[in-house]
């Protein structure tokens, strides 16, 4: 996808993968006969994105040697080396001078089946400052909820219900002008970017994706992205 570069979160420190991520990156991490890191970027490049910059943290040479300039997966890779905790946000700070068209940063650990081209163009078409992947969730609680007025007079009851809600994919689009609106510090998140812009009075929209997203940050997380992609 034309003038398109794609930044990748994987300078974590998966600590909630412990003990698989002491000595070793999550996104190297194999699902099947590639590691994590190695899908996501194949998904990249099957929707045009070839220019992608991956920020690397925690054992960057590991990923650096792995995957080298991005020549023998198709694909440009560049690499923004953080020598302390930047959060999810604070790396965007260190590439903002090269970054002058829309751009794509999504945390190196999410395996989806999502367009890309879609999210792209959807933030396009719509004039956005910031779009935010979602995806719909449901959670089955095993109560019954009771809502009560301020004065505690009864006013509903509902029965293990099931609720839906949306959740993050961890993948955005940023046009260029987001950039203005990042904050001084160097330690900044995603979620408090957004929060900020915000705050702003800018065009934010969420883009809901409706097939697979996984997040893998925890081992059972790890686990089924193994058993999903079992065989493929």
């Amino acid at each position: 996808m034309k003038n398109i570069k794609a930044i990748i979160l994987a300078g974590g420190k998966g600590t909630r993968l412990k003990p698989y991520t002491t000595n070793f990156p999550k996104p190297l991490m194999p699902i099947g006969d590639k590691p994590i890191l190695e899908i996501v970027i194949n998904r990249l490049k099957e929707a045009g994105i070839k220019d992608i910059i991956i920020t690397t943290g925690h054992l960057s040479e590991m990923i650096r040697t792995f995957f080298g300039n991005g020549q023998k997966f198709g694909v440009n890779i560049e690499y923004s080396i953080e020598d302390k905790p930047l959060g999810t946000a604070g790396p965007i700070k260190l590439l903002k001078d090269g970054l002058k068209e829309n751009f794509l940063v999504m945390n190196g650990d999410v395996l989806s089946d999502i367009n890309y081209s879609k999210i792209i163009d959807s933030h396009i078409t719509n004039n956005n400052t910031a779009t935010v992947g979602v995806v719909s969730r449901q959670v089955h609680v095993d109560f019954g909820l009771v809502e009560v007025d301020t004065k505690n007079n009864f006013l509903s009851w509902n029965e293990k219900p099931t609720i839906e809600y949306m959740v993050s994919m961890g993948i955005y689009v940023f046009s260029p002008d987001a950039l203005k609106y990042l904050p001084g510090e160097d330690f900044f998140n995603l979620p408090d970017f957004i929060q900020r812009l915000k705050k702003n009075e800018v065009k934010i929209r969420g883009y809901l994706h409706k097939g697979y997203w996984l997040d893998i940050g925890r081992p059972a997380d790890y686990e089924k992205a193994c058993s999903d992609f079992e065989g493929k």
